[in-house]
């Protein structure tokens, strides 16, 4: 398979990439981050999301399988970055899939996307929360993808332990990148999962008897 990669520089994005080695292409904006990808064995493509057009990537997802979209203004970043990468990136990734004719297409959000953030709520992160929300929203509409839209709890850089808790809706809570990145592996092996959102966080059930009920 070959996998694009959105934000191929992020955490999760290269632990994606030590999964998938040869069969990844992790898109980065940076070119000091070019080393690190290709440490993974996964290849690495130059490619500024906030200035790119949907052309020019639907380029790069020519012959591709699938996309996941793990890309995100990151922190310290302010609202205004939210919304030209956290849902304007997504919106032209998806563009650029239907334009190349690539169906799969996975997208990593955020608990709390879906509803209004809470009253009182940081600036930035409502912005985010905003974001991420729109972003879901434009995926859903689309007719022409295998969409599923993924939305860990607190991320962590704990060890993974293959044990989580995914479903439409669960309880707030944390969850290792390692584990993320193990959903988003299962969750490219099973096409029966498109058109869902699901929500995941640590908990008892391993991934693979998990994925396979979902």
């Amino acid at each position: 398979m070959r996998i694009i990669i959105a934000g191929g520089h992020g955490k999760i994005a290269l632990r994606l990439a030590e999964r998938l080695r040869s069969g990844a292409v992790g898109l980065v904006r940076n070119p000091a981050h070019v080393a690190d990808v290709e440490a993974t064995g996964a290849e690495a493509v130059l490619c500024d999301l906030e200035q790119a057009t949907a052309d020019e990537v639907a380029e790069i997802l020519r012959d591709a399988d699938a996309v996941i979209f793990a890309a995100g203004a990151g922190p310290g970043s302010g609202a205004a970055r939210k919304d030209t990468v956290d849902r304007a990136a997504s919106v032209l990734m998806a563009d650029a899939a239907e334009r190349a004719g690539v169906r799969r297409f996975i997208q990593i959000s955020s608990m709390g996307a879906g509803r209004p953030p809470a009253p009182g709520s940081d600036a930035v992160w409502a912005a985010y929360i905003e974001a991420k929300t729109a972003a879901e929203d434009d995926l859903r509409a689309r007719d022409g993808l295998a969409w599923t839209i993924l939305r860990p709890g607190r991320l962590t850089d704990e060890p993974g332990t293959g044990l989580v808790r995914l479903a439409p809706e669960v309880p707030p809570g944390s969850v290792p990148r390692d584990d993320v990145a193990a959903v988003v592996m299962a969750l490219l092996e099973n096409p029966g999962t498109a058109h869902r959102t699901l929500e995941l966080v640590s908990g008892d059930t391993p991934v693979i008897d998990l994925i396979a009920t979902e």
